[in-house]
């Protein structure tokens, strides 16, 4: 199985330090869509791995999370794709989970769903340190996108073997093997 890990917010839409609250306010980043679906087409396995502490914040309930995500896939979907499984945090930062992302919980949710032992080999696409090192936990290898908080993020030391792209759809082609 070719399996990626994404984060949402800042890799796949827009991100806001007010938090995405609203599916009106969940817009997808230029390209993204379209590279989750040509990932698809080339036979990967699509997951997604997100913190939504505005759930434990109050900002936003499950149903509206739910929301959010319907549209997330149905956009893939017109596309062509799918998203296979999103995995998601609601809890805040002080709350001692362990899923909430620097810590592997969402990770190993993932390869449990998928009967993986590890996610040795498998790319982790995130804008932030907390999702870099979460997919490293278990064996991923770390993809760093200049969308969202990316640029500020590349701008400090990196994991090692970190590789550094524009967007969503610059780590596509590379894995892809595609020229744009």
């Amino acid at each position: 199985m070719k399996l990626i890990v994404l984060d949402r917010d800042g890799v796949i839409n827009e991100d806001s330090d007010a938090y995405v609250k609203s599916v009106e306010e969940w817009i997808p980043i230029p390209g993204s869509i379209r590279a989750i679906a040509r990932l698809c087409e080339a036979g990967w396995t699509v997951a997604v791995a997100t913190n939504q502490s505005g759930l434990a914040r109050g900002l936003f309930d499950a149903t509206t999370l739910g929301d959010m995500h319907f549209k997330m896939q149905q956009l893939v979907m017109e596309e062509g794709g799918r998203v296979d499984l999103i995995v998601h945090c609601p809890h805040g930062p002080n709350d001692g989970c362990d899923c909430r992302k620097p810590l592997p919980g969402l990770f190993e949710q993932i390869a449990e769903h998928f009967h993986l032992e590890s996610l040795t080999g498998v790319p982790v696409v995130g804008d932030s340190h907390r999702d870099l090192h979460a997919g490293m936990r278990l064996g991923g290898i770390p993809y760093l996108v200049r969308t969202g908080k990316g640029s500020k993020t590349a701008k400090g030391p990196l994991p090692t073997g970190t590789q550094v792209f524009d967007d969503l759809a610059a780590v596509v082609d590379h894995l892809l093997g595609a020229k744009r």
